[in-house]
């Protein structure tokens, strides 16, 4: 194994995160640990910014150390008092916040959890495309790595620039680069990494979310790194408890799991002999339900989990809004209106889906937290007493006392503000964005979910069970007796709105949305825990109404796959100090009523807790087990596995990575392929055969995925972001390439500037034999059993 390379890449994040902490301890100045937790997160932002928006003129090594300078630069005025530092002072402010155990915990929990990826991905660390989409990840840090400007060419669709989300994959060649790491060990390694700086930003804001609350920050803080790191659904626990139960009892229960989930019956009674990794991830019948695990296990480095990182990095922000004190007002607005923005216009090329959540729980954090969100707006108190007046409340400005007894203005004033502020924030957002979106449009569309298609309360269940048990049980031990009547009613309605409308959805978002909302506006004992929970809620109910309408997976397949990915960060996060209070319940006076004792009502919490963890962490053990049982390849080169399955196309790969761009520039062309497209059938009548799909496997565009030189038409997976139309017109003109008549071939090659032509099993599996050599402009520059490669000179080629 590659010691040196994974030392390397801990000094890296070391100095990462040395920078990054005092702009962290400024953004987060009331976090008890100083936003220890977010600085290596804080640190790889700054210079991946930095490196976008310079890219976007010119790309190459000189913009990261760009980056690296401006965070220098930030980091060196952040320690600066900023009163003194306007007057011409230097010297260091003496109040910057440094927590040493905070530090000391984060650098633990950062180094457990990278050490835990880097053992998984040397067992396995292959680029295999089979299960998952490992070419198009592989294949865009590599292209990035070639790329002269952003967005980089796309190695699927030569001659055009990329339309997929790029900014995770663009942090990892930076830090590729920062550490001299070749390509193919960097893969792994930025896995390992963005893990690392997601369960640490998870345990850091969840410690500080307790404190505030007067819980235990390490506690809390190990909670939410188990849940978000290591914890997942309730299909594991179902399948053992499936094999302890009577045959009958057994039976039915797996009958009734599987009659709206997607697990078959007899996998669920076959109990830890049926057990797989993959199963867990696809409960609910057409969607993927993944959670962080799986997501590892799988080891695609895909943009939805490098863009958990800075989603959690934009939270923590709101969180620091809610914590500033009401009479901060610039501190307020830098928050919401500079650096929320800023962090919001990034997500979009890194993680597109998860940019609406963003503003989402800052629109929650503005309307729950106890500044007033509205007196961030010009005049803004004058339109409280304009909103005031028309909903009969008190027209003064500072009558809290008021709001509480009308709930109308309280509503207008603080939803409705917090509305307004968060919409004009995220526009300034989608402003920043919108360069990388009016670039990538596909044509997507927002579609109504048809009732039949929404998911079964059985799978939702089994996928979110965990989090509601400990959401409902927190909230009835939080709320007074008026509070829990509402929160039975909404349970109530929930069950019998989910019944009579189809929307079993309602049963678990109902009670959670109901009893978020009056915890806060009643009792205000809960904190910013309560954000995450009714945020997540919220998630789950949009994706039972809506999904966009694409391309890229039938339904709406990706729309709850990046949803439920954000969800269950959210919850993870929240389930921190939800669990603190169970494990160690607070003195409230008000349940004395209706719990025998205090030491009763501990008993129960610990138990409780220990029962929701003892159900949502099987599946680690026993999916890490068979994981390190099947695989032991003991590298962190993610294309070892070329010389083991693919002997034969492994040196031709080689020569393509090794002179393919030398050879274009000598007739003064840019590098281009031509392999057969990765698709399952085709408009011209060829189709891939049975044995060998279009896509997800080793014969769809081997060569232009390993090295990211582009290749004319690449993975049917370009139809969700180009359109069928479009792609089918290239890949159309690919087979008549390969297998139309001879002027056409030559038309072609021509058109699209191909240097270089690829044969190899895939191309004879999808035309039968072909050869180029007969034309002129074209020879034969490396062979090998199953690979020919010609060389091309598209100015020259001729019949």
């Amino acid at each position: 194994m590659e010691y040196l390379l994974v030392g390397r890449w801990i000094l890296a994040f070391a100095i990462l995160a040395v920078l990054g902490y005092p702009i962290g301890a400024r953004l987060f100045s009331r976090f008890s640990t100083g936003g220890a937790g977010f600085a290596p997160i804080v640190g790889v932002t700054v210079v991946t910014i930095v490196a976008y928006w310079i890219g976007q003129i010119a790309f190459g090594w000189w913009t990261l150390w760009i980056g690296l300078a401006v965070l220098v630069a930030l980091s060196a005025a952040s320690t600066m008092d900023l009163d003194r530092l306007r007057a011409g002072d230097l010297s260091v402010d003496d109040d910057l916040p440094f927590n040493r155990r905070g530090a000391a915990d984060a650098a633990v929990v950062f180094a457990a959890a990278f050490l835990l990826v880097i053992a998984i991905r040397s067992a396995d660390p292959a680029v295999n495309p089979i299960g998952g989409e490992k070419f198009l990840d592989y294949g865009l840090l590599r292209t990035l790595l070639r790329a002269e400007t952003l967005p980089p060419p796309d190695m699927w669709f030569a001659g055009e620039p990329l339309q997929y989300y790029y900014g995770g994959h663009l942090a990892a060649t930076l830090l590729s680069g920062l550490t001299a790491t070749p390509p193919q060990y960097a893969y792994n390694l930025a896995l390992a990494g963005f893990y690392a700086m997601l369960v640490t930003a998870a345990f850091d804001l969840a410690g500080n979310v307790a404190s505030e609350r007067g819980l235990s920050r390490r506690r809390a803080g190990a909670f939410a790194a188990v849940f978000v790191g290591l914890a997942a659904n309730l299909l594991t626990a179902t399948q053992l408890l499936a094999g302890w139960l009577p045959e009958g009892i057994r039976r039915r229960v797996a009958e009734l799991v599987a009659a709206r989930a997607e697990p078959e019956a007899a996998d669920l009674l076959a109990g830890v002999d049926g057990f797989s990794y993959w199963t867990a991830s696809r409960v609910i019948p057409g969607t993927i339900n993944e959670f962080p695990l799986f997501a590892w296990l799988n080891g695609d480095l895909h943009a939805h989990m490098m863009g958990g990182s800075f989603l959690l990095l934009a939270v923590a922000v709101a969180f620091a809004y809610w914590q500033t004190p009401a009479e901060r007002l610039r501190r307020r607005r830098l928050l919401v209106f500079v650096v929320l923005p800023i962090l919001g216009g990034f997500q979009i090329p890194t993680d597109t889906w998860s940019f609406p959540t963003i503003f989402g729980v800052a629109w929650l954090a503005l309307a729950f937290a106890p500044a007033r969100p509205l007196l961030l707006l010009p005049g803004g108190e004058r339109i409280e007493t304009v909103l005031r007046s028309v909903a009969g409340g008190d027209t003064t400005t500072d009558a809290p006392s008021g709001w509480e007894k009308k709930p109308l203005s309280t509503e207008l004033c603080r939803t409705g503000g917090a509305l307004v502020v968060a919409a004009l924030s995220g526009a300034v957002g989608f402003v920043l964005g919108a360069s990388f979106l009016l670039g990538a449009s596909a044509g997507q569309t927002v579609a109504i979910l048809e009732a039949a298609d929404r998911s079964g309360l059985g799978a939702l269940m089994v996928v979110h069970g965990a989090f509601l048990a400990a959401f409902l049980a927190f909230l009835f031990g939080t709320l007074g007796s008026g509070g829990r009547g509402a929160l039975a009613v909404a349970v109530a309605f929930g069950a019998v709105s989910g019944v009579l409308f189809e929307f079993a959805a309602l049963v678990v978002v109902a009670p959670l949305l109901v009893g978020g909302w009056i915890a806060f506006r009643l009792e205000r004992e809960v904190g910013f825990e309560t954000v995450l929970l009714v945020g997540g809620a919220g998630l789950v109910t949009i994706v039972e109404l809506v999904y966009v309408a694409e391309e890229a997976g039938p339904g709406r397949l990706n729309t709850v796959f990046k949803t439920y990915f954000q969800v269950w960060v959210l919850w993870g996060v929240a389930m921190g100090p939800v669990l603190s209070d169970l494990f160690e319940p607070p003195e409230r006076d008000r349940i004395a009523d209706w719990w025998p004792s205090p030491d009763t009502r501990r008993f129960a919490g610990r138990a409780f807790v220990g029962l929701l963890v003892l159900t949502t962490l099987p599946y680690a053990a026993l999916a890490l087990d068979a994981h390190f049982d099947r695989h032991d390849a003991g590298t962190l080169d993610a294309t070892a596995f070329l010389e083991r399955d693919h002997p034969e196309e492994a040196p031709a790969i080689e020569w393509i990575d090794d002179n393919a761009d030398a050879e274009a520039t000598a007739i003064d062309r840019e590098p281009t392929l031509l392999e057969a497209p990765g698709a399952y059938s085709s408009p011209s009548g060829l189709a891939a055969t049975p044995s060998e799909p279009g896509m997800y496997a080793w014969n769809a565009n081997p060569a232009s995925s390993l090295t990211g030189i582009p290749t004319v038409a690449g993975w049917q997976h370009q139809i969700g972001y180009r359109g069928g139309d479009t792609y089918w017109s290239r890949a159309n003109a690919v087979d008549r390439a390969y297998a139309g008549e001879e002027a056409d071939r030559v038309a072609v090659l021509e058109e699209y500037g191909v240097t270089h032509v690829w044969v190899g099993p895939g191309e004879r599996d999808r035309y039968g034999e072909v050869s180029f050599e007969q034309f002129d402009g074209v020879e034969l520059a490396f062979e090998t059993e199953t690979v020919r490669i010609y060389r091309v000179d598209p100015a020259e080629v001729t019949t």
